[in-house]
């Protein structure tokens, strides 16, 4: 296959460009490189676009090469940012999307578009683990920039025709993950840690997280570009609650030595509780997560102390 990965120099997309050329596929990488690094992508074999995906450029682009899928990661992904700078994260992560939506009902591309579990917000201890037919609810405009494209991502498949898949991401984590994004607070932690600085929780320690590894991630946004159960949305999760104090702890054992961590006033925006459902993605997809929190923490911890 012929695909598109925008974001790939991203911490998310770095594992799906490295996966796809594993498995002989011919990529194309579109990144602007404001959160994206170049060190993060393999050293040849793949074609790079280094430009917006919001400009007229990068529609003319993505026209002009007939992709058989897209992989949409670029975005602005961060809650707090969306909270301060709402127009900000309405142009990267709707008009952007829109500019990908318009080149791939032009070429017939399947679009494979990274949603996220904040479109659910919060949710009372009965809907857990949450269901992709839950009510969404978004607390962010992160979270309702994802939703908004959602729904256009809809009307394309009614009005154009245009086959997508929506994959709502748990919390991801890895190696080159960057300080930005849901799953952030692991890079965070393991970065601080390898380099011997505290690290503060915002909020009790008690709020709990789905984290599932970017390598999994990657195989769920493969399994979503070859499947025939297209034009709907799938959970990639391990289904399971991980609070930030045991998110410590793990960490902790993976550094070899115990960790106290400062408490700090909540952030605005960010949910208590996240936990959510794949059998959806079990059933339609044939995915299921295969690393374990532990194993991936270890990874991810002596990655960072590489970078030390």
């Amino acid at each position: 296959m012929k695909i598109l990965v925008t974001g790939g120099a991203g911490f998310i997309g770095s594992h799906v460009v490295r996966l796809l050329m594993f498995e002989g596929h011919d990529v194309t990488v579109l990144d602007n490189f404001s959160t994206g690094d170049r060190s993060h992508l393999p050293a040849g074999g793949f074609d790079l676009w280094a430009m917006d995906v919001r400009t007229e450029e990068a529609r003319i682009k993505m026209l002009s090469v007939p992709f058989d899928g897209i992989v949409h990661l670029a975005a602005q992904t961060m809650v707090d940012s969306s909270i301060r700078d709402p127009l900000f994260d309405a142009q990267q992560n709707v008009m952007g999307s829109v500019n990908v939506l318009e080149a791939a009902r032009r070429t017939g591309a399947r679009v494979i578009f990274a949603s996220t579990a904040a479109a659910y917000g919060d949710v009372t201890e009965d809907m857990l683990p949450v269901r992709e037919d839950t009510p969404l609810h978004p607390q962010s405009f992160y979270g309702l920039t994802k939703v908004t494209v959602e729904h256009y991502l809809e009307l394309y498949h009614r009005i154009y025709g245009l086959n997508y898949v929506v994959l709502r991401f748990a919390n991801v984590y890895g190696e080159r993950q960057g300080d930005k994004g849901e799953g952030g607070v692991i890079s965070i932690f393991c970065k601080r840690v390898a380099k011997n600085l505290p690290i503060t929780i915002f909020g009790d320690g008690g709020q709990t997280r789905d984290f599932v590894y970017a390598g999994d991630i990657a195989r769920g946004i493969y399994a979503a570009l070859t499947t025939d159960s297209v034009n709907t949305v799938y959970n990639l999760s391990t289904a399971t609650e991980t609070s930030l104090h045991q998110l410590v702890d793990d960490i902790a054992v993976a550094a070899g030595h115990e960790i106290q961590p400062a408490f700090a006033e909540p952030r605005e925006g960010d949910i208590y509780r996240s936990m959510l459902s794949n059998a959806e993605a079990a059933a339609g997809l044939g995915w299921h997560p295969e690393m374990a929190l532990k194993e991936g923490l270890a990874r991810t911890y002596q990655y960072f102390l590489t970078l030390k």
